[in-house]
Protein backbone atom coordinates (compact mmCIF):
# COMPACT_ATOMS: atom_id res chain seq x y z
CA UNK A 1 0.00 0.00 0.00
CA UNK A 2 1.34 3.17 -0.82
CA UNK A 3 1.92 6.31 1.49
CA UNK A 4 -0.76 8.49 -0.20
CA UNK A 5 -3.26 5.42 -0.27
CA UNK A 6 -2.60 4.79 3.49
CA UNK A 7 -2.81 8.24 4.17
CA UNK A 8 -6.61 7.99 2.23
CA UNK A 9 -7.48 5.07 4.44
CA UNK A 10 -6.75 6.84 7.88
CA UNK A 11 -8.79 9.90 7.41
CA UNK A 12 -11.72 7.87 6.45
CA UNK A 13 -11.03 5.88 9.41
CA UNK A 14 -10.91 8.86 11.56
CA UNK A 15 -14.17 10.30 9.65
CA UNK A 16 -16.00 7.18 10.61
CA UNK A 17 -15.04 6.66 14.25
CA UNK A 18 -15.83 10.75 14.25
CA UNK A 19 -19.14 10.01 12.82
CA UNK A 20 -19.74 7.15 15.85
CA UNK A 21 -18.89 9.10 18.51
CA UNK A 22 -21.24 12.24 17.29
CA UNK A 23 -23.99 10.71 18.82
CA UNK A 24 -22.20 9.86 22.27
CA UNK A 25 -21.01 13.28 22.49
CA UNK A 26 -24.63 14.50 22.11
CA UNK A 27 -26.04 11.76 24.68
CA UNK A 28 -23.09 13.44 27.32
CA UNK A 29 -23.26 16.88 26.41
CA UNK A 30 -27.05 17.53 25.85
CA UNK A 31 -27.53 19.54 29.23
CA UNK A 32 -24.95 21.94 27.24
CA UNK A 33 -26.49 21.72 24.15
CA UNK A 34 -29.53 22.90 25.75
CA UNK A 35 -28.35 25.84 27.19
CA UNK A 36 -27.03 26.82 23.96
CA UNK A 37 -30.42 26.69 22.62
CA UNK A 38 -31.29 28.77 25.19
CA UNK A 39 -28.46 31.43 24.59
CA UNK A 40 -28.91 31.64 20.99
CA UNK A 41 -32.93 31.94 21.56
CA UNK A 42 -31.98 34.48 24.11
CA UNK A 43 -30.18 36.39 21.72
CA UNK A 44 -32.05 36.01 18.93
CA UNK A 45 -34.70 37.48 20.98
CA UNK A 46 -33.01 40.51 22.06
CA UNK A 47 -32.09 40.91 17.84
CA UNK A 48 -35.48 40.99 17.27
CA UNK A 49 -36.30 43.69 19.77
CA UNK A 50 -33.40 45.41 18.16
CA UNK A 51 -34.43 45.40 14.70
CA UNK A 52 -37.75 47.96 14.90
CA UNK A 53 -35.44 50.69 16.53
CA UNK A 54 -32.58 50.22 13.93
CA UNK A 55 -34.76 50.02 10.99
CA UNK A 56 -37.51 52.94 12.13
CA UNK A 57 -35.23 54.63 13.63
CA UNK A 58 -32.06 54.62 12.50
CA UNK A 59 -30.43 53.96 15.99
CA UNK A 60 -26.57 52.22 16.32
CA UNK A 61 -26.86 48.35 16.72
CA UNK A 62 -25.31 48.39 20.00
CA UNK A 63 -27.77 51.33 21.22
CA UNK A 64 -30.81 49.38 19.48
CA UNK A 65 -29.88 46.21 21.39
CA UNK A 66 -28.83 48.12 24.66
CA UNK A 67 -32.78 49.33 24.68
CA UNK A 68 -34.05 46.17 23.43
CA UNK A 69 -32.96 44.33 26.82
CA UNK A 70 -33.79 47.27 28.75
CA UNK A 71 -37.23 47.04 27.21
CA UNK A 72 -37.57 43.00 28.05
CA UNK A 73 -36.16 43.59 31.74
CA UNK A 74 -39.23 46.83 32.10
CA UNK A 75 -41.51 44.51 30.65
CA UNK A 76 -40.44 41.73 33.06
CA UNK A 77 -39.99 44.12 35.91
CA UNK A 78 -43.13 46.32 35.60
CA UNK A 79 -45.03 43.17 35.10
CA UNK A 80 -43.86 41.68 38.11
CA UNK A 81 -44.05 44.79 40.03
CA UNK A 82 -47.95 45.34 39.06
CA UNK A 83 -48.99 41.87 39.07
CA UNK A 84 -46.58 40.56 41.09
CA UNK A 85 -48.66 40.31 44.45
CA UNK A 86 -51.56 39.22 42.32
CA UNK A 87 -50.03 36.76 40.16
CA UNK A 88 -48.43 34.68 43.15
CA UNK A 89 -51.34 34.57 44.89
CA UNK A 90 -52.79 33.37 41.81
CA UNK A 91 -50.62 30.79 40.97
CA UNK A 92 -50.44 29.97 44.70
CA UNK A 93 -54.71 29.14 44.34
CA UNK A 94 -53.77 27.26 41.33
CA UNK A 95 -51.73 25.30 43.06
CA UNK A 96 -54.22 24.46 46.10
CA UNK A 97 -57.07 24.02 43.84
CA UNK A 98 -55.22 21.72 41.20
CA UNK A 99 -53.65 19.95 44.53
CA UNK A 100 -56.86 19.58 46.14
CA UNK A 101 -58.67 18.52 42.43
CA UNK A 102 -55.88 15.60 42.35
CA UNK A 103 -56.54 14.84 45.66
CA UNK A 104 -60.61 13.95 44.94
CA UNK A 105 -60.20 12.33 41.83
CA UNK A 106 -57.84 10.18 43.72
CA UNK A 107 -59.63 9.22 46.49
CA UNK A 108 -62.50 8.53 44.07
CA UNK A 109 -60.50 6.29 41.96
CA UNK A 110 -59.61 3.90 45.13
CA UNK A 111 -63.16 3.61 45.55
CA UNK A 112 -63.06 0.89 42.22
CA UNK A 113 -60.85 -1.94 41.01
CA UNK A 114 -60.35 -0.21 37.73
CA UNK A 115 -59.41 3.18 39.52
CA UNK A 116 -56.88 1.07 41.85
CA UNK A 117 -55.40 -0.54 38.98
CA UNK A 118 -55.05 3.10 37.16
CA UNK A 119 -53.70 4.68 40.45
CA UNK A 120 -50.96 1.09 40.76
CA UNK A 121 -49.54 1.52 36.90
CA UNK A 122 -49.66 5.46 36.54
CA UNK A 123 -48.32 6.74 39.47
CA UNK A 124 -47.04 3.76 41.88
CA UNK A 125 -48.02 2.71 45.14
CA UNK A 126 -46.41 5.42 47.24
CA UNK A 127 -44.52 8.81 46.36
CA UNK A 128 -42.28 10.45 48.30
CA UNK A 129 -42.68 14.09 49.69
CA UNK A 130 -39.17 14.62 50.76
CA UNK A 131 -37.77 12.65 47.65
CA UNK A 132 -39.73 15.17 45.33
CA UNK A 133 -38.74 18.13 47.19
CA UNK A 134 -34.99 16.92 47.15
CA UNK A 135 -35.17 16.43 43.65
CA UNK A 136 -36.74 20.14 43.29
CA UNK A 137 -33.97 21.53 45.13
CA UNK A 138 -31.22 20.02 42.91
CA UNK A 139 -33.08 20.80 39.55
CA UNK A 140 -33.42 24.27 41.18
CA UNK A 141 -29.78 25.14 41.88
CA UNK A 142 -28.34 23.61 38.81
CA UNK A 143 -31.28 25.38 36.95
CA UNK A 144 -29.88 28.94 38.29
CA UNK A 145 -26.35 28.22 37.30
CA UNK A 146 -27.27 27.27 33.60
CA UNK A 147 -29.81 30.23 33.22
CA UNK A 148 -26.70 32.95 34.55
CA UNK A 149 -24.81 30.57 32.05
CA UNK A 150 -27.09 30.62 29.24
CA UNK A 151 -28.58 34.78 29.64
CA UNK A 152 -24.41 35.78 29.74
CA UNK A 153 -23.86 33.61 26.58
CA UNK A 154 -26.95 35.38 25.16
CA UNK A 155 -25.77 38.68 25.78
CA UNK A 156 -22.44 37.64 24.06
CA UNK A 157 -24.02 36.13 21.00
CA UNK A 158 -26.65 39.25 20.15
CA UNK A 159 -23.72 41.63 20.38
CA UNK A 160 -21.33 39.80 17.88
CA UNK A 161 -23.55 37.04 16.24
CA UNK A 162 -21.05 37.98 12.67
CA UNK A 163 -18.41 36.69 14.86
CA UNK A 164 -19.60 33.26 16.58
CA UNK A 165 -20.81 33.12 12.70
CA UNK A 166 -17.71 33.69 11.57
CA UNK A 167 -15.93 30.74 13.85
CA UNK A 168 -18.33 28.16 13.07
CA UNK A 169 -17.78 28.94 9.10
CA UNK A 170 -14.00 28.46 10.10
CA UNK A 171 -14.80 24.80 11.27
CA UNK A 172 -15.39 23.78 7.58
CA UNK A 173 -12.13 23.60 4.95
CA UNK A 174 -11.88 26.83 3.08
CA UNK A 175 -13.81 25.38 -0.43
CA UNK A 176 -17.14 25.07 1.55
CA UNK A 177 -16.61 28.51 3.47
CA UNK A 178 -19.42 29.67 1.26
CA UNK A 179 -21.63 26.72 1.38
CA UNK A 180 -21.54 26.71 5.11
CA UNK A 181 -22.35 30.16 5.06
CA UNK A 182 -25.67 29.51 3.57
CA UNK A 183 -26.54 26.59 5.67
CA UNK A 184 -25.36 28.77 8.77
CA UNK A 185 -27.91 31.35 7.79
CA UNK A 186 -30.33 29.66 6.23
CA UNK A 187 -31.04 27.30 9.85
CA UNK A 188 -30.78 30.24 11.86
CA UNK A 189 -33.05 32.41 9.36
CA UNK A 190 -35.90 29.19 9.75
CA UNK A 191 -35.06 29.81 13.79
CA UNK A 192 -35.69 33.34 13.91
CA UNK A 193 -38.98 32.66 11.88
CA UNK A 194 -40.41 30.07 14.04
CA UNK A 195 -39.69 31.93 17.07
CA UNK A 196 -41.05 35.24 15.66
CA UNK A 197 -44.10 33.37 14.78
CA UNK A 198 -44.39 31.67 18.64
CA UNK A 199 -43.98 34.72 20.05
CA UNK A 200 -47.11 35.90 18.17
CA UNK A 201 -48.78 33.25 18.83
CA UNK A 202 -48.08 33.35 22.63
CA UNK A 203 -49.44 36.18 23.27
CA UNK A 204 -52.76 35.93 21.35
CA UNK A 205 -53.35 32.73 22.95
CA UNK A 206 -52.30 34.24 26.55
CA UNK A 207 -54.86 36.86 25.90
CA UNK A 208 -57.64 34.85 25.11
CA UNK A 209 -57.55 32.32 27.51
CA UNK A 210 -57.26 35.20 30.34
CA UNK A 211 -60.33 36.72 28.83
CA UNK A 212 -62.23 33.55 28.43
CA UNK A 213 -61.53 32.04 31.58
CA UNK A 214 -62.35 35.48 33.31
CA UNK A 215 -65.60 35.82 31.70
CA UNK A 216 -66.57 32.28 32.76
CA UNK A 217 -65.49 32.75 36.20
CA UNK A 218 -62.35 30.88 36.58
CA UNK A 219 -60.52 32.03 39.16
CA UNK A 220 -56.86 32.83 38.90
CA UNK A 221 -57.41 34.26 35.52
CA UNK A 222 -54.43 36.24 34.83
CA UNK A 223 -51.99 33.15 36.25
CA UNK A 224 -54.27 30.40 33.95
CA UNK A 225 -53.65 33.15 31.14
CA UNK A 226 -50.02 33.49 31.40
CA UNK A 227 -49.84 29.48 31.95
CA UNK A 228 -51.49 29.22 28.64
CA UNK A 229 -49.47 31.41 26.71
CA UNK A 230 -46.19 29.72 28.04
CA UNK A 231 -47.60 26.61 26.93
CA UNK A 232 -47.52 27.83 22.97
CA UNK A 233 -43.95 27.72 23.36
CA UNK A 234 -44.70 23.77 22.76
CA UNK A 235 -46.45 23.11 20.24
CA UNK A 236 -49.19 20.82 20.12
CA UNK A 237 -48.30 19.16 23.77
CA UNK A 238 -48.02 22.94 25.72
CA UNK A 239 -51.75 23.85 25.12
CA UNK A 240 -53.02 20.68 26.47
CA UNK A 241 -50.83 20.58 29.17
CA UNK A 242 -51.49 24.33 30.22
CA UNK A 243 -55.24 22.70 30.10
CA UNK A 244 -54.88 20.65 33.25
CA UNK A 245 -54.45 23.44 35.76
CA UNK A 246 -57.55 25.09 34.15
CA UNK A 247 -59.83 22.29 34.49
CA UNK A 248 -58.60 21.27 37.44
CA UNK A 249 -59.03 24.78 39.07
CA UNK A 250 -62.79 24.68 37.65
CA UNK A 251 -63.28 21.48 38.90
CA UNK A 252 -63.14 22.65 42.79
CA UNK A 253 -65.49 25.11 41.74
CA UNK A 254 -68.65 23.04 40.00
CA UNK A 255 -68.91 21.07 37.41
CA UNK A 256 -70.91 23.21 34.90
CA UNK A 257 -67.53 25.54 35.70
CA UNK A 258 -65.65 22.81 34.16
CA UNK A 259 -67.88 21.29 31.60
CA UNK A 260 -67.61 25.19 30.17
CA UNK A 261 -63.57 25.82 30.73
CA UNK A 262 -63.54 22.83 28.56
CA UNK A 263 -65.62 24.08 26.01
CA UNK A 264 -63.69 27.26 25.91
CA UNK A 265 -59.88 25.96 25.74
CA UNK A 266 -61.36 24.00 23.02
CA UNK A 267 -63.20 26.98 21.10
CA UNK A 268 -59.40 28.78 21.63
CA UNK A 269 -57.56 26.28 20.28
CA UNK A 270 -59.90 25.96 17.14
CA UNK A 271 -59.36 29.56 16.53
CA UNK A 272 -55.68 29.03 16.86
CA UNK A 273 -55.50 26.23 14.39
CA UNK A 274 -57.91 27.50 12.31
CA UNK A 275 -57.14 30.94 12.07
CA UNK A 276 -54.17 32.12 14.03
CA UNK A 277 -51.46 29.58 13.23
CA UNK A 278 -52.64 29.35 9.52
CA UNK A 279 -52.06 33.23 9.14
CA UNK A 280 -48.55 33.56 11.32
CA UNK A 281 -47.03 30.09 9.38
CA UNK A 282 -47.88 31.82 5.62
CA UNK A 283 -45.27 34.42 6.86
CA UNK A 284 -43.07 32.09 9.03
CA UNK A 285 -41.72 29.25 8.66
CA UNK A 286 -44.14 26.02 8.48
CA UNK A 287 -43.69 22.79 9.36
CA UNK A 288 -45.33 19.90 8.87
CA UNK A 289 -47.51 19.12 12.31
CA UNK A 290 -46.49 15.29 12.46
CA UNK A 291 -42.82 16.40 12.33
CA UNK A 292 -42.55 18.48 15.13
CA UNK A 293 -44.65 16.02 17.20
CA UNK A 294 -42.58 13.15 16.30
CA UNK A 295 -39.13 15.69 17.02
CA UNK A 296 -40.42 16.43 20.47
CA UNK A 297 -41.26 13.33 21.58
CA UNK A 298 -37.64 11.40 20.04
CA UNK A 299 -35.80 14.35 21.72
CA UNK A 300 -38.04 14.20 24.92
CA UNK A 301 -37.32 10.38 24.86
CA UNK A 302 -33.91 10.17 24.51
CA UNK A 303 -33.24 12.77 26.76
CA UNK A 304 -35.62 13.17 29.63
CA UNK A 305 -38.56 15.44 30.53
CA UNK A 306 -36.17 18.31 30.33
CA UNK A 307 -35.54 18.21 26.88
CA UNK A 308 -38.81 19.34 26.19
CA UNK A 309 -37.95 22.88 27.16
CA UNK A 310 -36.25 23.73 23.76
CA UNK A 311 -37.22 19.75 21.74
CA UNK A 312 -39.33 22.35 19.59
CA UNK A 313 -36.86 24.77 18.16
CA UNK A 314 -34.52 21.45 18.16
CA UNK A 315 -36.98 20.06 15.96
CA UNK A 316 -37.03 23.21 13.88
CA UNK A 317 -32.96 23.03 13.83
CA UNK A 318 -33.00 19.81 12.12
CA UNK A 319 -35.69 20.00 9.79
CA UNK A 320 -34.17 23.16 7.94
CA UNK A 321 -30.78 21.68 8.52
CA UNK A 322 -31.91 18.49 6.64
CA UNK A 323 -33.97 20.25 4.08
CA UNK A 324 -30.65 22.72 3.21
CA UNK A 325 -28.33 19.49 3.06
CA UNK A 326 -30.12 16.61 1.96
CA UNK A 327 -33.31 18.08 0.29
CA UNK A 328 -31.90 20.92 -1.89
CA UNK A 329 -27.91 20.05 -1.91
CA UNK A 330 -28.45 16.34 -2.65
CA UNK A 331 -32.04 15.85 -4.48
CA UNK A 332 -31.64 19.15 -5.70
CA UNK A 333 -35.24 19.91 -4.74
CA UNK A 334 -37.28 23.46 -3.14
CA UNK A 335 -39.57 22.33 -0.26
CA UNK A 336 -41.97 24.70 1.02
CA UNK A 337 -39.34 25.80 3.93
CA UNK A 338 -37.27 26.80 1.39
CA UNK A 339 -38.94 28.80 -0.65
CA UNK A 340 -40.27 30.44 2.24
CA UNK A 341 -36.21 31.40 3.56
CA UNK A 342 -35.44 32.07 0.06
Amino acid sequence: MTTKAYGETLKLALLVVAVALIPLLIWYLFDLILVIFGAIILAMLLRLGAQPFMRWLSMPEWLALLVSGLLVLFVIGGTGYLFGTRLTGEFQDVLQRATSASTEIQSTLRGSEFGNFLLQHFSGDSISVTGVLSGVLRVSTSFLEALIIMIISGIYLAAQPRLYRKGLIWLFPPPNHARAADIIDGVGEALRLWLLGQLIEMVLIGALVTFAVWLIGVPSSLALGLIAGIGEFIPYLGPILAAIPAILVALTKSPELTLWTVVAYLIIHQIEGQIIAPLVQNRMVSIPPAVMLLGIAGLTYLFGTVAIIFAAPMAVVIFAAVNLLYVRDTLHEKTQLIRKLK
